[in-house]
């Protein structure tokens, strides 16, 4: 009996390890077979992966802090995604099976919303993903090196000179049930287009139901093609430490709304959702736009959301039929609760062969609109306390039923984008009410339609709230580019080459001519950050026709700080589809740097010049030494070309060796020991000497001798 349970026992592990292989191997597969391209060429950025939706925690399984993944807006500023998670289901009504020679009443199948149960074998074949641009993004250097995030996130496959977005990610995909989805999905950098993203679909009844390109033609009655949303604002409030609570980061706060289910309403213009950061209930202070207690900064301001450009109104009749969606419900987001289903199905799930989830699936896509939307029935409450999903809701929305013959399609174009105001703005209001919200600011605020008013939590509900109108008008951009078949004026192109070089008392920026071929060319602008490259960017230098140069040297640039740089080109206005007479311009994401340029000076030929700078360090001034882009740094001047600092407690103990090999006479030290921990306060040696003979390569002269060493002492105060 002893024996057989521990065979028992053995048996039971192995079969663990085995499935364990068997969940690692598909994992690996998932990895392996999904590709991901980005689009981020204008103000708003997002991934997309070649299973045709955008799973949550999909581009970096399992990082919980990357749950809040794409969708950027504005994307010049870190922790602005508002994207958690995206589905795209596609389901027929009595469905014969010849895998299994079962007829399902709904046969559903797709990909999304949530990471691990939804990307299931045999449901969706990803075949194609190009990435397609009107020219290759620009080559930027700092000081030798590739310093643009675009070398690495927007690698054009093909171009396309006559292409009239920016940017074009097309994505094909079979699904198990014989329709083939292609996607194109477009982006625009003209500066009034380029916070909404075009989606393309086209779904084909090609009968091809797996990877190898088996196809079982037949005829599809009740296609509904199903798309999800899991939204979320307020990701710099979760990142940085002062959300109320950290289910914001999976939207449990966020806020549905729906407009235009009706054509025939007075007052209708489009049919679109949109959401946006619902107040917490267990935020300590007015949560409108989240703000930060301690300083008012907001971090949810986006207003997210999409709006139909065109849907057919069957395979045969392509004009736009106005009354699809005929579906925009609210679904739960963890508990896959259903309308008019009894059954919880954990997940939401996805089992191609389970008919009444399929079932339950099927009518959700096919439900109609809800007599309330999700916002009427949040009202002024708090949405975090609404429903029985701790997870939260999503924005769906189901376009059909259709009938498909073999080689039928159906097309709908959908455009997604985010508003709001502006980061400018953002912390303006947000400093604005912070000071009365402390008592220590004047009592009157202006509100966004020039009143004046004393409640300062008012102020800012009024001023987060017009980023809705922000949103509307993104829409009105995006129907009319569609409608125009997408001729708007195009910027100027950016440079093709853009270098920065540190300098001994200047930065020097060069760049190359292609873009003054462009119809009604006028000039570059340069612009430049101070610190880091996420924070505003002021223009240091311009440059018009006919007196056109191509570098110039930012001699305004002090010794001790980082600097980051992007160039626009520009034009003359006078193709402005929105604002006429002002100049449309490249965008600046095309070469942005995100590299640091800083002052080197050259290498003194004295050890009796070297400084400890600033001596003494007193952290409470760090914002005066080296500004708040390295509140630790502390600088080695005046040094050799060469040259081994080691850094000594006051009673002698070694904590940091540093090489300076870079020729120059500067070296930065963020105060870290060679252990990584911060040095405390106190008395501190440093010991520089000369490792080699050092000969002038122009007179041959000898500078330094090998072993020349002099001491520095330099105090900390903490």
């Amino acid at each position: 009996m002893r024996n057989t349970k521990r065979n028992s026992r053995r048996d039971v592990l192995i079969l663990v390890a085995v499935l364990a292989a068997v969940v690692a191997r598909h994992d690996l597969a998932f990895a392996q077979a999904q590709r991901v391209k980005w689009l981020r060429v204008g103000s708003l950025h997002s991934w997309y992966s070649s299973w045709g939706a955008e799973i949550e925690l999909g581009r970096v399984p399992g990082d919980l802090t990357k749950q809040q993944d794409g969708l950027r807006w504005p994307a010049d500023f870190q922790f602005q995604d508002c994207e958690v998670g995206k589905a795209m289901w596609v389901g027929v009504t009595n469905f014969l099976d010849s895998r299994n020679n079962v007829t399902y009443p709904h046969k559903v199948v797709g990909v999304g919303p949530r990471q691990g149960n939804v990307v299931i074998p045999g449901e969706v074949f990803p075949r194609d993903m190009k990435l397609i641009g009107r020219f290759l993004a620009p080559t930027v250097f700092v000081d030798g090196t590739i310093a643009s995030q675009n070398a690495f996130e927007d690698l054009v496959d093909e171009v396309e000179p006559e292409l009239k977005a920016d940017r074009m990610i097309v994505n094909t995909s079979h699904t198990a049930i014989g329709v083939t989805v292609t996607r194109k999905l477009m982006a625009f950098a003209q500066q009034n287009h380029d916070n909404y993203l075009v989606y393309e679909y086209v779904f084909k009844n090609t009968g091809i139901i797996d990877n190898n390109g088996t196809a079982v033609p037949k005829r599809l009655t009740g296609f509904v093609a199903h798309f999800q949303w899991r939204l979320a604002s307020g990701h710099e409030a979760f990142q940085l430490g002062w959300a109320p609570e950290n289910n914001i980061n999976w939207g449990r706060n966020t806020v549905h709304d729906v407009v235009g289910q009706n054509p025939n309403a007075p007052n209708f213009e489009f049919r679109a959702l949109y959401s946006w950061y619902g107040p917490h209930s267990r935020s300590a202070v007015d949560d409108w736009g989240a703000p930060n207690p301690n300083d008012g900064r907001l971090a949810g301001v986006q207003y997210i959301g999409n709006a139909v450009l065109h849907a057919d109104k069957s395979a045969a009749d392509k004009s736009d039929d106005q009354f699809q969606p005929k579906t925009t419900m609210y679904l739960s987001a963890d508990r896959g609760e259903y309308p008019g289903s009894t059954t919880n199905f954990l997940g939401p799930s996805s089992n191609q062969f389970d008919a009444d989830l399929m079932s339950a699936k099927y009518r959700a896509m096919s439900a109609g609109h809800p007599a309330r939307t999700h916002a009427q029935e949040v009202g002024n409450g708090f949405a975090n306390l609404f429903g029985t999903d701790l997870g939260g809701y999503e924005q769906a929305q189901g376009f059909g039923p259709y009938d498909l013959e073999p080689g039928d399609s159906i097309r709908i174009v959908i455009a997604e984008a985010v508003a709001g105001i502006s980061r400018q703005k953002s912390v303006e209001v947000g400093t604005n009410w912070y000071k009365w919200h402390s008592n220590t600011g004047n009592p009157t605020l202006t509100l966004p339609n020039g009143a004046t008013t004393t409640d300062f939590n008012e102020y800012k509900k009024q001023w987060v709230q017009t980023g809705k109108d922000s949103l509307f008008q993104t829409f009105r951009r995006a129907i009319s580019n569609f409608r125009n078949s997408y001729d708007i004026p195009q910027s100027p192109p950016p440079p093709k080459l853009f270098e920065v070089q540190s300098g001994g008392d200047r930065v020097v920026l060069t760049w190359s001519d292609n873009a003054e071929s462009w119809p009604n060319f006028k000039g570059y602008r340069v612009y430049r950050a101070i610190a880091k490259p996420d924070t505003f960017y002021q223009q240091v230098f311009e440059t018009q026709v006919p007196n056109i140069v191509h570098r110039f040297d930012d001699t305004s640039a002090r010794r001790g700080f980082d600097y980051y740089y992007y160039i626009e080109s520009f034009d003359d206005g006078s193709t402005n589809d929105v604002n006429p007479g002002v100049s449309l311009i490249s965008s600046r994401f095309y070469t942005k740097t995100s590299e640091p340029a800083f002052l080197r000076r050259p290498a003194a030929n004295s050890l009796s010049a070297i400084r400890v700078v600033p001596n003494p360090f007193h952290i409470r001034a760090s914002s005066l030494q080296f500004g708040n882009q390295a509140p630790d740094r502390i600088a080695f001047f005046g040094l050799p070309p060469e040259c081994t600092i080691k850094i000594y407690t006051e009673r002698g103990d070694l904590i940091q060796t540093i090489e300076h090999t870079n020729g120059t006479a500067d070296e930065l030290w963020n105060s870290l020991t060679s252990s990584g921990q911060i040095i405390v306060s106190g008395v501190y040696i440093v010991h520089f000497e000369v490792p080699r003979d050092l000969i002038s390569q122009e007179t041959g002269e000898l500078l330094f001798r090998k072993g020349e060493a002099i001491f520095r002492k330099f105090i900390v105060i903490r």
